[in-house]
């Protein structure tokens, strides 16, 4: 615990300096300012407008809304229309009658025309109160499969301007509403059919649930009737798939429907936000609400840091001799990677990635030095492991950004600053634990080190010379395509270089699960935040849905995404989806003709088995052009740049296959 103090003392301790403050937290109403005021938008246009000034900004993610009270629906959906101004300030004039007139001083105005009497509002159906409040959530896309359980709900979508995508299987629209959530911070929805819907929207809700994304899982159910009595694609919801999920309900009445929505929208997106699963009963979904009745949402505040929170991490961070930053998509969802790399700078500390949020700082930054994790080069683990002192903020320390829980090393002091920050028993404790929103607690730390911190020269310059030698040898590293190839197939280093050369720094990379994707984790540089969207449930299938996610909300930007044979043959129907939807999506399918990973695992035991890992051929590009995409094969080195400068200048769809050794196993491998 922290001491109490004086609040006009001067607070010394290790290398820096810092005075206590008149007020907590200075600047921290503004940085809360800015979380709250996000007014309620028109219907939703094809493309979400984002504005950028400066390479490096904030990632391009839209801040979650704040969930306001929400005035009866009774009528059919129209955003209210904004009253009529008067440029003057004035009342306008009544016009005066034809004919002869009186003398000024004699004229009466005419009486006002009685307004003709208001239409009784239209009763509301429960698929419509569902619509409109989710819409009141943040709600502008859903995705689904359509089934005759859920009609009045996808009317009810419709009316409230919702954006319905038919997917060519839930499992796909699971995991567009969870890369939404990624890539926005706002919540989509996913809708499924009974059992064989909601077995599927499974998938993504668990992904869902590990990358803390908000979003609504929609399950049509049985009549009410029907319940209990092995009804057609009968399933216990919340017994099963719900507990996948952060939470999960299936009302039974109107008035449990109502209480459903609000408690389900609480749950979505206050804490750590995650997925939530309801079942509505297809008959449910058409009864209709009592005269003035609606969901009450609670407005969701994020939690603020105190002031002595913000003095000791910054002690801890100031006091260590090899210090370093751990972060996570808590920063990107709250859109202060600006704020984080100042922080950085201001104590000369660097910063490492979390598994799959390699994008939450400008990877050209000299204090950034890679993304933990599977394809991580060796100095990312190294360099963790030699810290004295870390802060890990936006992100929980999961196995495989830990490093098999290896990561903070023993004897290690850390801070955890997280929204909804965890203890695992498997690490050694926090010194410090702070509940805060990553940006308010960002923010805070900024100004008070701006405006009272002194980080002393020795200790800076130290710092300084250290970091520099780190980034060095994060370079040297992450050279992926080096090693000599001249064939069979492409050398996946160079594809994955001759990418970011060409792609435009604020385009969108989408990614499968893989060892395919080890050299894109190692090689690839994100320039800005918010460019990037991988899942850490590791669930293949995901990158193609992703990329069609992200091509829906910026239309204006490219979106490639990265799959293995194994992933894209899971989801292989979607490129059709993508091409309905009028999209650009490059799509590089890296064909090894085998479930590499697995394979990889299969050699390292005794028996040798390679049982179930080879896969038949298959031509991708090929499949492509019969789904109304362009289809390109690349089998050499040469035919690399060409197909991909086509592929992400193309009017439509583009799935570019490309031929794998086998022999290249993940970025590690020397063929």
């Amino acid at each position: 615990m922290t001491e109490p103090r004086q609040e006009t003392d001067d607070v010394t301790e290790g290398r820096l300096t810092v005075t206590a403050p008149e007020s907590p937290i200075a600047a921290a109403e503004d940085a809360e300012a800015e979380i709250e005021a996000t007014p309620e938008g028109e219907a939703v246009p094809e493309t979400e407008a984002t504005v950028e000034t400066e390479t490096g900004a904030e990632p391009e993610v839209e801040a979650t809304p704040d969930i306001e009270p929400m005035a009866s629906t009774n009528g059919a959906h129209a955003e209210p229309e904004p009253e009529p101004e008067l440029a003057t300030g004035e009342m306008p004039e009544t016009p005066e009658p034809p004919g002869e007139t009186t003398p000024a001083e004699e004229v009466v105005p005419a009486a006002p025309a009685e307004p003709p009497p208001a239409a009784p509002p239209a009763p509301t159906t429960v698929g419509r109160m569902v619509a409109e409040a989710l819409r009141r959530a943040g709600v502008r896309w859903a995705f689904t499969v359509p089934g005759e359980s859920f009609l009045g709900l996808l009317e009810g979508f419709e009316a409230a301007g919702i954006n319905v995508v038919a997917t060519r299987h839930e499992g796909a629209a699971a995991f567009m509403a969870e890369a939404h959530a990624q890539l926005t911070g706002r919540p989509a929805a996913c809708i499924g059919t009974r059992a064989v819907g909601a077995s599927n929207l499974a998938i993504g809700i668990h992904a869902a649930y590990s990358d803390s994304a908000p979003m609504f899982a929609l399950v049509g159910g049985v009549p009410l009737a029907n319940r209990g009595r092995e009804g057609f694609q009968e399933i216990d919801l919340t017994g099963s798939i719900g507990r996948l999920a952060k939470w999960s309900a299936e009302p039974t009445s109107v008035h449990a429907a109502v209480q459903a929505v609000e408690t389900a929208v609480e749950q979505a997106m206050g804490g750590r936000p995650g997925p939530v699963v309801l079942g509505l009963a297809e008959d449910l979904l058409d009864e209709l609400l009592a005269p003035g009745t609606s969901p009450t949402l609670a407005r969701i505040t994020p939690p603020r840091p105190s002031d002595d929170e913000i003095r000791d991490v910054l002690h801890l961070l100031a006091g260590a001799a090899r210090p370093v930053i751990l972060a996570g998509a808590g920063v990107l969802r709250a859109r202060t990677s600006n704020d984080l790399i100042r922080l950085a700078e201001l104590l000369r500390v660097p910063v490492v990635a979390s598994w799959r949020r390699g994008d939450v700082v400008s990877n050209e930054h000299p204090l950034y030095l890679g993304m933990a994790g599977y394809g991580a080069p060796p100095t990312v683990k190294e360099r963790l492991a030699a810290a004295d002192a870390m802060l890990v903020i936006g992100c929980r320390l999961g196995e495989i950004t830990s490093f098999d829980w290896t990561i903070p090393a023993p004897g290690a002091r850390w801070a955890h600053v997280d929204i909804a920050p965890a203890a695992d028993p498997q690490l050694p404790p926090p010194a410090i634990t702070v509940t805060a929103d990553a940006r308010l607690f960002l923010r805070g730390a900024v100004a008070r080190l701006e405006s009272r911190g002194v980080l002393d020269a020795e200790s800076a310059d130290a710092r300084s010379q250290a970091n520099t030698a780190d980034r060095e040898a994060w370079e040297a590293a992450t050279v992926i395509d080096g090693h000599p190839w001249s064939g069979p197939g492409v050398h996946p280093g160079r594809v994955v270089t001759a990418l970011r050369r060409l792609l435009p720094d604020d385009g969108i990379v989408t990614t499968d699960a893989g060892y395919f994707g080890t050299w894109a984790a190692r090689g690839f540089r994100f320039r800005r935040p918010g460019t990037f969207i991988g899942t850490t449930a590791g669930a293949m299938g995901y990158g193609l849905p992703a990329a069609i996610a992200a091509g829906l909300v910026h239309r204006d930007r490219t979106v490639v995404a990265l799959v293995g044979d194994g992933g894209m043959g899971m989801t292989l129907a979607e490129v059709e989806t993508a091409v309905r939807c009028g999209l650009r999506t490059a799509i590089l399918v890296f064909d090894n003709q085998r479930y590499g990973m697995i394979r990889s695992y299969q050699d390292r035991r005794p028996s040798n088995s390679a049982a179930a890992t080879d896969l038949g051929p298959v031509d991708f590009a090929a499949a492509g052009r019969a789904l109304g995409a362009r289809g390109v094969r690349v089998e050499d080195e040469a035919s690399i740049e060409p197909a991909l400068r086509q592929a992400l200048v193309a009017d439509r769809p583009t799935v570019v296959h490309l031929v794998v050794d086998p022999r290249w196993e993940n970025v590690d491998s020397r063929p």
